[in-house]
C-alpha cells in the first residue's frame, strides 16, 4: 500500500539516527499500579466499510519524576508543556486500548493488552470484547506492535494457555528474534510459537487489508500497522508516540521505554510529520481513550486532535 511503503524512508531516517541497537526490548518502569475504576464501554467506529472498536484494557500512571519521560531534562520542564496543556503535572496517564477490527470474514485484533503485568491497571481486555459481541475463539488474527507487556500480555490466561487459540500471531521477524532470546519469555514462546507467523518489517500481512509499517528504534522490530477499506485508511502507531502531550508537542524528547532512543525520535518525529502533512487518521493506543484522532503541527512540534466517534 502506498502509506506503508511510504514509510521506508521513515525506517532510513532512524537508521542514520540511531546508535547501536538494543538486543532486546527493555521492560517498562513499575510505577504504582493506579486505583481501580468502572471500564469504559467498546467505541465503535467505522474504517470505510469495516466496523472497528477500541476495546479499554486498563491504564498505566507514571510519575514525572524524570526518570520516563523528558529523560536527561528537569521535571519541572516537563511539567510546564503539560501544565500548558491543561494536564496535572505531577504524572503521566497512558491508557490501554487495543483495537478490533471485523471485516472480509476476519476480526482483527492488534496487540493484547497489560493482563496481569504489575505496572499496569489493566486485565478488562476481554470483557471489552464481549461486549463489543466477540468472542476470544473468534479472533482470526492478532497483530502486534511489539513485545513489551502492557501489548502481549493479554496473549495468554493465567494458566499460561493462549487466550484467543484460533488465532494466527502476527509479529515482525525482529520482534520474535529478540523474544525468543530473552528466557524470562520461554513459557510465552512455548505457547505462541505453533500460532506465530512472523514477517519482515513493512510486509504487506493480508493484501488489501493489513500492512506492517517499520517504525524504528523503540525494539528490534516495533511496527505500526495500516489498515485499509476502499479509499479509506488508519495507521495504528503502536508505541511511536506513547503520551498525547509529551510525545507529540517534543518528540524529540528520550522516554526510557524506547530501547534506541536516537532511532526512536527520529522515527517519532518522521511518522508524526509525514500524519500531520497528509492528515492521517491515526489510533495510539496509549492516548486518552478512544485514541482515535490526528496530529496538526504546532510550533516545532505537534498537537493531538481526538476524533469523537
Amino acid at each position: 500500500m502506498a502509506l506503508a511503503k511510504s514509510f521506508v524512508a521513515i525506517a532510513a531516517l532512524a537508521t542514520l539516527a540511531a546508535c547501536s541497537p538494543k538486543s532486546e526490548p527493555a521492560a517498562p518502569p513499575k510505577p504504582a499500579p493506579t486505583a481501580a475504576a468502572p471500564a469504559p464501554a467498546p467505541v465503535a467506529f467505522k474504517i470505510g466499510a469495516f466496523d472497528a472498536a477500541a476495546l479499554f484494557d486498563g491504564t498505566i500512571k507514571v510519575a514525572n519524576d524524570g526518570k520516563t519521560f523528558g529523560i536527561g531534562r528537569p521535571p519541572s520542564e516537563v511539567a510546564a508543556v503539560l501544565k500548558a496543556a491543561g494536564r496535572p503535572d505531577d504524572s503521566l496517564d497512558l491508557s490501554l486500548q487495543p483495537l478490533l477490527v471485523r471485516g472480509e470474514g476476519k476480526v482483527l485484533l492488534f496487540d493484547t493488552g497489560a493482563a496481569r503485568v504489575d505496572f499496569a491497571q489493566g486485565g478488562k481486555l476481554n470483557d471489552s470484547l464481549r461486549a463489543a459481541g466477540v468472542e476470544p475463539a473468534q479472533v482470526t488474527d492478532i497483530f502486534i506492535s511489539h513485545s513489551h507487556d502492557d501489548h502481549l500480555g493479554g496473549l495468554t490466561t493465567a494458566d499460561g494457555a493462549l487466550a484467543f487459540p484460533n488465532a494466527t500471531i502476527h509479529i515482525s521477524a525482529p520482534e520474535w528474534a529478540a523474544m525468543r532470546a530473552e528466557p524470562r519469555r520461554a513459557a510465552l514462546v512455548k505457547a505462541m510459537t505453533p500460532k506465530v507467523a512472523a514477517f519482515q518489517p513493512g510486509a504487506v500481512l493480508l493484501p488489501g487489508l493489513v500492512s506492517a509499517v517499520e517504525v524504528k528504534g523503540h525494539t528490534p522490530g516495533h511496527s505500526a500497522y495500516e489498515i485499509a477499506s476502499g479509499q479509506e485508511r488508519l495507521l495504528y502507531i503502536g508505541d511511536a508516540a506513547h503520551h498525547f502531550v509529551i510525545s507529540v508537542a517534543k518528540p524529540d524528547w528520550t522516554i526510557a521505554y524506547d530501547g534506541d532512543a536516537p532511532a526512536a525520535q527520529a522515527s517519532r518525529r518522521a511518522l508524526l510529520q509525514k500524519a500531520a502533512d497528509q492528515n492521517l487518521r491515526l489510533y495510539a493506543v496509549h492516548f486518552p481513550y478512544p485514541g482515535l484522532g490526528r496530529v496538526k503541527a504546532q510550533g516545532d512540534g505537534f498537537v493531538w486532535v481526538p476524533e469523537q466517534p
